[in-house]
Formats: structure tokens, C-alpha cells, sequence
């Protein structure tokens, strides 16, 4: 649409059809397939692998393990690819849920990425890039706060310059990321080509502790973690039918393989032992291998791929908070989209002032000490900042219960709307239906319950501002005297 035609004043709600035609659809399969690839390749892969394979109790069962999590991934990236090719629109699971459950399901999902969800990945990465710039520039961790904020502010501002920038952005650090990871495995296998272990001599080798392959399997669902962002933008990409599917499957198994790989490589060049022992892998291989420099340039592989991921996380979330404002007149605002750019300015300021608050409160004492406050006046203790590694280790804890509702309720809608829309338009469907998504919701579920038993009190902090949103939502659809109340979101 031209950037001077008309369009429905703030607070009137678009319709599904109309905003669907407005976006330019930049995003190439290639770009879609960056997007995914940087998303899900966050810091997982530089931490986690240590203790996958010591709850695994041998190097077989990890690799096994390692793969399984890659087919899970693959299982609901094949719902996806039904879901957003049927209903190629923005949002992704606000769409999905809507149509499934009606408009208040949809708004608590598109609410609780705005102030929670979304906020706090961004958060998290924005952190784990401070800590490794102080690193790698020799500051001290009192800069970590201001650090966090910057490389939030600065991926906000080119993703405000529009679309074609920060799908640039996302390719160049992405493109970075894979040749950094690539480093790693090279010199991985560079190490184990110096040992004088064998192979077999590797696979013989078991862990001293006593297996639990179910602690194991959620430390690589969250590693596989954050695929499903490509479906919010399902608007922007060309030929949707074709390419989020495709998407979607290259980019799963692209990331299985890299990941596979890479702990190939650390368990290779560290040795088993050495991979049990150690709480950062990559840093300690690279070492190894190169010394001082090897440990900067781990520092400054890692500082990459966390910003990849915080771009990922805004150019995806932001397309939620514009279906949000499309839908809902009190969020009208965060519809507003600049046609001469491609992107919704408000949308991607309001997020990056969120996350830059939550920053601030979440990772500094004194804003600690203000959320807590509330809950210390009732005497009810359940924020305990130190319990879970840190502030926003914490608050991941509080907000992947949220998740996975959400998740499950989206696996089930692809069951659902097979029945509720039997003649809508699947120009992919999943293979071996029903299985395919029963696996989808089964591991869902999983996650869902091992995410509450690590949380168990701390959830109510996550559900608080979900709740908030209850009464602005019936607020906000409160009908007029006189007049009906508005229908759901259309159905086909």
C-alpha cells in the first residue's frame, strides 16, 4: 500500500484481509531461514552442553538425546508450517489461537508477550551480551546494566529504520554466528586430532552420577528453543505458502546439524571428562587451543549470536504488538505502521522502552528490591533473586510456564481447526497426522510440567501480568448500550 493512501483511524480495528494486503513482502526464504536460525542459536549451545551429556550418563545417550530434541523441534515446526501457510497473517500464535478459541485466548497471548514474555528474552540476551562485552573490553560488571540497555536501544534503532535494515542486521549476524561456530568445531576437531584418545576409547566412557535423561531433555528443548518467532511475521513473507514451510523444516534441521557438530567437537576436544567438568565449553576448548586469544574470541563469538538473538526477538515480537493494537482499540497505537519504511514505529519503541525497564528493575538491586516489595508487604516470600542464578535467570523461570500454555494451546488448534475449518486453504499439510502434533503436544505438555516443578511459587510472578490484562481486555470490549457485541476474529 502507498505510503499517502488512507488508512482506518487509530482505535479502529483492521481487518484480517486489509493488513494482510498493507505489508511488503520483503522477507525471502533465505531471510526467514536467518531469522530462525538466529532466534534459536542464542548462548544454549555455549553452556548447556556439559550438562546435558553428565544427566545423560554416556556420550551415546547424549548424542541420542541431542537428536531427539532435534526430531521434537522438527515435529512442531511441521504444525507450524500448516498453521502459518492456512492463516499467513501477523502475530503467528495470536492468529492461531484466535481463530481456535476466540479473541480473549489470542489477547492474553499477545499480552503476555508484550509485557513478560518478549521483554524478558530480550532481557536475557541483553545481559548475557553485557557479561561478555565487559569480558572481552576488560570492563568490570558494574557496566553489565548499561551494556544491556545499549545493545537493546541500538537493535531497536535499526529495526526502526525499517524492515530491509534489520533483515540485513539479522543476516550479517547470523552469517557471523555460523562462521564463529564453525571456528569452534574446527577447533575442536583440530584437538582431538592432537589427543591420543580413540573413539572408542571416548565411547567407552560413562559418567560417575546416575543418569536422568529427562533433566537432560530439558536443558536441549529450551537449546532448540525459539523457532516458532518466524510465524509472527508471516505477512512480510514472500509466497508464505511455500516458504515458511519451508522455513520452518530447513531451518530445524539446519540447527540440529549444527548442533550435533558442535558437541561433536567438544566432546572430541575436551575429552568426556573434560566436557563434564567444564561450565563453559567453548571458552575452555578455544583456550586450549589458542590461549588468551582464543578465550576474546569466544567472548566476541558469544557477544554475536546474543545479538543476533535480541534482533530476532524484535523484529518477531513486534509484529504481535501491531496485531494487538490491530484487534483491540485500546492498543490502537501499536498498529501504526510506517509505509515509507516497512516497520510499526510505535510498536518497536513501546517494546524497547519495556525492555529496557525491565533491564533496569530486573537486573539491578535496587530494582529487585522494588519488585519484590509488593509481596514482602504480605509476607509472601517467593522471589528469591540468588535461588535461580541471577535476576534474569529468575524471571525465565517465572515465564516459561506462560510459554508453554501458550505452546500447547497452539499445538491443539491445528487439531482443532482441521474441524472447525475443514475448507480452509492448507497449502502445507503435516505429515502423518495426527501423530505429528499429538508428539507436538505431549512434549509440550512435558515442558509445561517440569517448568512449574522448577518454578512451583515463583509462576505467580508470571501470571500476575496476565492477569492484569484480564479487565483491560473486558474493559476495552465492553459493550455499548444499545449496540452488540462485536463478533470473534472472522473464521474463514
Amino acid at each position: 500500500m502507498p505510503a499517502d493512501q488512507e488508512h482506518p483511524e487509530p482505535g479502529e480495528p483492521q481487518t484480517a484481509s486489509s493488513q494482510t494486503e498493507q505489508y511488503q513482502k520483503k522477507l525471502t526464504l533465505w531471510d526467514t531461514i536467518n531469522i530462525i536460525i538466529g532466534i534459536v542459536i542464542g548462548v544454549s549451545i555455549f553452556k548447556v552442553p556439559s550438562l546435558v551429556f553428565a544427566n545423560a550418563g554416556s556420550i551415546e545417550a547424549g548424542v541420542v538425546i541431542w537428536c531427539l530434541g532435534g526430531f521434537l523441534m522438527l515435529a512442531g515446526a511441521l504444525c507450524y508450517a500448516e498453521l502459518a501457510s492456512s492463516l499467513p497473517e501477523t502475530g503467528g500464535d495470536y492468529v492461531f489461537l484466535s481463530k481456535t478459541y476466540g479473541r480473549g485466548t489470542g489477547f492474553l497471548f499477545g499480552w503476555a508477550q508484550f509485557v513478560a514474555i518478549n521483554p524478558g528474552n530480550i532481557g536475557i540476551m541483553s545481559y548475557v551480551f553485557a557479561h561478555y562485552a565487559a569480558t572481552f573490553l576488560e570492563l568490570s560488571e558494574d557496566w553489565a546494566v548499561l551494556l544491556a540497555a545499549f545493545s537493546a536501544c541500538i537493535l531497536i534503532f535499526l529495526n526502526l529504520l525499517g524492515l530491509l535494515v534489520g533483515k540485513r542486521a539479522q543476516n550479517i549476524l547470523t552469517f557471523a554466528k555460523v562462521i564463529g561456530l564453525a571456528a569452534i568445531a574446527l577447533t575442536g576437531f583440530y584437538l582431538g586430532l592432537q589427543n591420543t584418545n580413540s573413539i572408542p576409547e571416548l565411547l567407552s566412557t560413562k559418567s560417575q552420577s546416575a543418569p536422568n535423561y529427562g533433566l537432560a531433555m530439558v536443558f536441549v528443548l529450551y537449546a532448540y528453543g525459539g523457532w516458532n518467532d518466524a510465524a509472527f511475521v508471516a505477512a512480510e513473507v514472500k509466497q508464505p505458502g511455500k516458504n515458511i514451510p519451508k522455513a520452518l523444516i530447513f531451518g530445524s534441521l539446519g540447527i540440529t546439524a549444527i548442533y550435533l557438530i558442535i558437541n561433536a567437537a567438544y566432546v572430541w576436544g575436551l575429552g568426556y571428562d573434560g566436557l563434564l567438568n567444564s561450565g563453559a565449553p567453548a571458552a575452555d576448548l578455544l583456550g586450549n587451543a589458542w590461549g588468551p586469544m582464543g578465550e576474546k574470541a569466544i567472548s566476541l563469538v558469544i557477544m554475536i549470536s546474543s545479538l543476533g538473538a535480541i534482533n530476532g526477538l524484535i523484529l518477531t515480537g513486534s509484529r504481535v504488538n501491531v496485531r494487538l493494537g490491530m484487534d483491540h482499540p485500546l492498543f490502537a497505537a501499536l498498529a501504526r505502521w510506517n509505509y515509507r519504511v516497512n516497520a510499526p514505529i510505535f510498536s518497536l519503541v513501546i517494546q524497547g522502552l519495556i525492555s529496557v525497564c525491565m533491564i533496569v528493575l530486573v537486573g539491578t538491586d535496587i530494582g529487585q528490591q522494588i519488585l519484590a516489595k509488593p509481596f514482602e508487604l504480605i509476607q509472601w516470600e517467593i522471589i528469591n533473586w540468588n535461588q535461580y542464578g541471577g535476576g534474569f535467570d529468575t524471571l525465565l523461570a517465572a515465564t516459561a510456564p506462560l510459554f508453554w500454555i501458550f505452546f500447547l494451546l497452539t499445538g491443539l488448534s491445528l487439531i482443532i481447526l482441521r474441524f472447525k475449518l475443514p475448507d480452509l486453504e492448507r497449502p502445507f499439510r503435516v505429515p502423518f497426522y495426527p501423530i505429528t502434533p499429538i508428539i507436538f503436544c505431549a512434549t509440550s505438555c512435558y515442558m509445561l510440567y517440569s517448568s512449574l516443578d522448577y518454578a512451583r511459587g515463583l509462576t505467580i510472578l508470571g501470571i500476575i501480568p496476565v492477569l492484569v490484562g484480564i479487565p483491560l481486555y473486558l474493559k476495552n470490549h465492553q459493550p455499548k448500550k444499545d449496540q452488540p457485541t462485536p463478533p470473534d476474529l472472522p473464521s474463514d
